[in-house]
């Protein structure tokens, strides 16, 4: 695995992450490699070595892109990078890190490894969320987690219809559903009761939000279906679709949101040494073996 221009992306004006990006930039170029920062991430920096770039820029040019920061910062960079088909690794500097692998007290051997090739890359799948007005496309983006159909104020709810390939489903009034990716089930769907989906299923979870019926259940499904989402024109709020708790689009009372599998797909480059089971045990504090 040859990576020849390396693109550094993350966390801005903490202390602690501009050490690892300052690193980062002194081992890659012993590794002979073009680096690439990020354009915000640069201007924090007093370090030389490196070229300024926008995120697409470094998704055109890069052949890995480093993330420096925790799942939050991994998730803006993974909905773009994964249009250009750019392995990512992420050095950890968040609270939870299940995206984010390399501890930054390793960083140097633990690339060596992943540049001599002793590494695993897993490919995670995306979700692309459409909002339609009366037939007509009102706005669209991408998701690595979930995407969450929610009321606009806190603790209000709405009543919509969910269909899978056309197909009824149920209708529900609750406080909205996500539906998330075996990414994002240790994500926000975990907090909302949700299963989890280990990465190489090809399913998704939808979670109720708080149904009114108590039969409501989490339901996991072909990754493949197209969920759609009708949202009640008796609503009198508008609503919001949300893309990884980053991205919010507006849904009126009458909307339909479609949600389906993006074709791009996040190439994610992990240690040797990595283990998905381990990582579950250590974030959410399982226990170990007894003997």
């Amino acid at each position: 695995m040859k990576f020849k221009t390396v693109g550094l992306i993350g966390k801005q004006a903490h202390y602690n992450a501009n050490l690892s990006f300052k690193a980062l930039i002194v081992y890659l170029t012993k590794r002979g490699c073009r680096v690439l920062v990020e354009e915000r991430t640069a201007q924090k920096l007093d370090t030389n070595g490196f070229e300024s770039a926008d995120i697409d820029s470094i998704g055109k040019q890069a052949d890995l892109a480093i993330v420096v920061g925790g799942d939050g910062n991994m998730l803006g960079a993974a909905r773009i990078l994964a249009e250009y088909k750019v392995a990512v690794v992420g050095i950890n500097r968040g609270n939870l890190g299940f995206l984010t692998d390399i501890n930054p007290d390793d960083i140097e051997p633990q690339l060596d490894s992943i540049f001599d090739g002793h590494c695993q890359v897993e490919e995670r799948f995306l979700l692309t969320v459409e909002v339609y007005r009366q037939g007509i496309l009102q706005s669209k983006d991408s998701a690595v987690n979930e995407v969450v159909m929610h009321h606009g104020k806190v603790a209000h709810m709405m009543e919509f219809e969910v269909y899978l390939d056309d197909h009824f489903v149920f209708s529900q009034r609750s406080d909205g559903l996500i539906v998330a990716t075996p990414t994002g089930s240790t994500a926000y769907s975990l907090s909302g009761g949700g299963p989890i989906l280990t990465p190489t299923l090809d399913a998704l979870t939808l979670v109720p939000m708080f149904p009114h019926t108590l039969s409501s259940r989490p339901i996991v499904v072909d990754a493949n279906s197209i969920v759609k989402l009708k949202v009640s024109p008796e609503n009198h709020d508008n609503l919001q679709v949300s893309c990884d708790s980053h991205i919010v689009l507006t849904v009126l009372p009458g909307d339909e949101v479609i949600i389906s599998k993006n074709s791009a797909k996040l190439s994610l480059i992990h240690p040797k040494n990595y283990n998905y089971f381990n990582v579950l045990r250590t974030k959410l504090g399982w226990g170990s073996k007894l003997y």
